[in-house]
């Protein structure tokens, strides 16, 4: 599994959701990495990681790869930014080792239960038509590059987004993602999903920023209502005008408040490794 890791110090952990990669964090990279350890993560079949055509790309996959890249780096004190499907990637790897994880910057995700998907998401999960769309004609990346933002993205900036997903082999994790949103019991991923919902609460007393582009039609403020509830200790920081590419439509807003929040919790945390 490919990964960034630029900068010395304390350890920030960035973990993307679909379609995107680590391109997504490359402004808070190139900024955070001044005065901390910023890792950030290509899932399997993402970015520039491998791209096998039969692998578990089920959630419980993509936690346990997170889970041995911790540990395979020892990672302490880790604070652990994530988006989308990022969210029970790694709140899931921070339940099963939460004494290595320390705060959390949350963003236009989840890490629970939910049976709200977009009508438009849920096309995509028909069968032959889906697959076609999102891995033959890569429909699904094409219009997240329109559709996930609010202010129009730069034409290096929507080539950078696509670049991995250049061919119907490299489209695979695109498809498996969108097919894994477990909405039923007899879902192979509702119990890990489960699971991760069942780990939230320990970190119930751990420094938390929820930042949220409101304009998000895929996690909705309807999920940052539900993270203030399950997280009333967290630092709330919605930005009325961004989607759901939060770190597109709301860059500088996002790194000042999350330099912000690191600097005010700095003292409770450890330096990492």
């Amino acid at each position: 599994m490919h990964y960034v890791d630029e900068g010395q110090g304390p350890v920030l952990l960035m973990v993307h959701g679909n379609p995107t990669w680590s391109f997504a964090w490359r402004h808070l990279i190139s900024s955070l990495s001044s005065d901390y350890r910023v890792i950030a993560v290509d899932h399997l079949g993402c970015g520039f990681s491998e791209k096998p055509q039969h692998a578990d790309y089920t959630l419980n996959g993509h936690i346990s790869r997170l889970e041995s890249l911790v540990q395979a780096l020892d990672l302490q004190n880790v604070t652990l930014f994530a988006h989308d499907w990022g969210g029970a990637i790694g709140m899931g790897c921070a339940g099963r080792h939460p004494d290595r994880f320390r705060r959390f910057v949350l963003m236009n995700t989840a890490a629970f239960r939910s049976q709200r998907i977009p009508f438009r998401i849920a096309l995509c999960r028909i069968p032959l038509l889906g697959t076609l769309g999102m891995q033959g004609l890569n429909l699904f990346s094409i219009a997240a590059v329109h559709m996930a933002v609010e202010k129009r993205l730069s034409a290096a900036a929507k080539a950078g987004f696509l670049a991995p997903y250049n061919s119907w082999a490299n489209r695979i994790a695109v498809r498996r993602f969108v097919h894994d949103i477990p909405l039923s019991e007899s879902h192979p991923s509702y119990q890990t999903l489960q699971a991760v919902e069942e780990g939230l609460p320990q970190f119930v007393d751990h420094p938390m920023l929820l930042i949220w582009g409101m304009k998000d039609w895929c996690f909705t403020p309807h999920f940052y209502d539900e993270f203030c509830r399950r997280f009333p200790n967290a630092l709330r920081h919605p930005i009325a005008d961004a989607g759901h590419y939060i770190f597109e439509d709301a860059r500088q807003e996002l790194l000042r408040a999350s330099r912000d929040f690191l600097a005010t919790t700095e003292e409770h945390s450890q330096p990492g490794t």
